[in-house]
C-alpha cells in the first residue's frame, strides 16, 4: 500500500513516526494488524480504486509507483506476457541472461503511427496505458505498424496454437478492454486505465 500510495515520498520521517506512534500501544497481534487494516482502508477506498489510481495512471514516467505495482500485479496473477505462453515472472527473472532483454516494453499503438495521426508529444506517446509486456522478437516484428493489421495478425498466431479462451485470459490480465485496437487512441487509454486499477486492486485483494 505504502509503495502504491508513495505513503512516506513526501517528509518519510514525519509519515514514519506518526504510523509507528499509532502502534506503540499496541500490544497484541490482532491490534497490530487491526491499525494496519485501518490504515488501508482509509487510503485505498473505494473512489481511490475507480478515480485516483486511474487519474494516477495518466502519466509517462517510466518510474511511476503505479507502473511498479501494474508490474507487480501482472506477477502476482500470474499473468503470461502478450501473445506468449511464457509468464511475465518467467521473462523478467533476473537469471535469465541474453544480448537483449528477453522481454520489451512494446507500444501497444506504436510510435511512428500515432506520430502520423498526430500525437507528437512523447508524453502522450508514452503513456503507461499504451505499454504491455512482449518478447521482444514480437516487439522487432510489430514495428511501427498501426494496431489494425498486426493485431489480428498476432491473434491468428497465438489462438491457433493456444486456442481463443487463452488470448481472452491474456487480454484480461493485460487490461486490455474488447476490441481495444479498433478504439480511437484517447478512449482506449481512458479504458484501459480504469482496467489496469482493477488488475492491481485483483492483485492487492490476494496479498
Amino acid at each position: 500500500m505504502s509503495s502504491l500510495t508513495g505513503r512516506y515520498t513526501n517528509s518519510p520521517e514525519s509519515a514514519i513516526e506518526e504510523d509507528l506512534a499509532k502502534l506503540r500501544s499496541k500490544t497484541t497481534a490482532a491490534e497490530f494488524l487491526a491499525v494496519l487494516d485501518q490504515e488501508i482502508a482509509a487510503a485505498l477506498t473505494p473512489d481511490y480504486w475507480a478515480i485516483t489510481l486511474p487519474n494516477d495512471l495518466a502519466t509517462s514516467a517510466a518510474r511511476s509507483p503505479t507502473l511498479f505495482a501494474y508490474y507487480a500485479a501482472l506477477r502476482l496473477l500470474r499473468a503470461q506476457v502478450l501473445f506468449s505462453n511464457l509468464t511475465v515472472t518467467e521473462l523478467l527473472d533476473p537469471a535469465i541472461k541474453g544480448k537483449k532483454s528477453a522481454v520489451d516494453r512494446h507500444h501497444l499503438f506504436p510510435r511512428g503511427y500515432l506520430k502520423k495521426t498526430g500525437h507528437d508529444e512523447l508524453r502522450s506517446i508514452n503513456q503507461i496505458a499504451n505499454f504491455t509486456l512482449v518478447e521482444w522478437e514480437d516487439n522487432i516484428d510489430i514495428s511501427d505498424d498501426p494496431p489494425s493489421p498486426y493485431v489480428p495478425e498476432c491473434e491468428r498466431k497465438f489462438t491457433q496454437v493456444h486456442g481463443t479462451e487463452a488470448l481472452t485470459a491474456q487480454y484480461a490480465a493485460h487490461a486490455l478492454p474488447e476490441n481495444w485496437w479498433m478504439l480511437d487512441y484517447e478512449t482506449f487509454l481512458a479504458n484501459r486505465r480504469s482496467l489496469m486499477a482493477a488488475a492491481i486492486r485483483k492483485a492487492f485483494d490476494t496479498l
